[in-house]
């Protein structure tokens, strides 16, 4: 199977230190893949690589046997959706946030999305800045997959939410994996939340990729 993401001798140097050494790894085309280590170990840097949101300074990373540099950021960061440590709503309603990825969207379209990140339909009307953390979080997963991606980054997404939204954020991940088809590449420092999830897991110290698991 071709492999989902390949880094190719990847190092990465930023403000005068070098942030990734020398990575060669691949991630699976299928299932949850945890990215796990301490702080400042890299593993959000290697994500951030992924989406082109970081530039190797030496190495290659490929998507599906292709150079990510030779892609079109944009299409490729609809083809590969993120989201981040920290909610990200825009100004205004959900439906304005929702149809910033997809500004043709109907209403039926904007409803499924917000049913699939465990939302109720009714929410389209309501300021996005009045949303609860846990339900933030949940419409930018909402807003990635307006755009239909083919892959989901996570970059530590419950590190702000209480128990409950972690939990449900954890079961709507595996359903996009296991049951809709979805990779998803997930950065974690919690090795509680990386045995619930991983079906593999890079385990990353000081910018190199210690351990494989899976």
């Amino acid at each position: 199977m071709t492999a989902l993401f390949s880094f190719e001798d990847v190092v990465l140097d930023a403000d005068g230190r070098r942030i990734l050494d020398g990575i060669t790894a691949t991630i699976a085309d299928q299932g949850i893949t945890c990215l796990m280590g301490p702080s400042g170990s890299g593993k959000s840097t290697l994500l951030r690589l992924c989406n082109r949101l970081e530039v190797p300074t030496s190495g290659r990373v490929l998507f599906r046997d292709r150079d990510v540099a030779e892609l079109d950021p944009l299409v490729h960061r609809r083809t590969v959706g993120m989201v981040f440590q920290r909610p990200t709503p825009f100004p205004g309603t959900v439906r304005d946030n929702l149809r910033v990825a997809a500004p043709d969207a109907t209403e039926q379209e904007m409803r499924d999305a917000l049913g699939r990140a465990a939302l109720e339909s009714d929410m389209l009307d309501r300021v996005a800045d009045d949303l609860s953390g846990g339900e933030q979080q949940r419409m930018c997963l909402a807003r990635s997959l307006m755009a239909r991606p083919e892959v989901l980054l996570m970059d530590e997404p419950t590190s702000a939410l209480d128990p409950r939204a972690t939990e449900v954020l954890e079961g709507l991940a595996e359903t996009l994996a296991h049951e809709r088809g979805v990779p998803i590449v997930w950065v974690s420092h919690d090795p509680e939340q990386v045995a619930r999830l991983a079906d593999s897991c890079l385990v990353l110290d000081q910018g190199r990729v210690v351990e494989v698991r899976g």
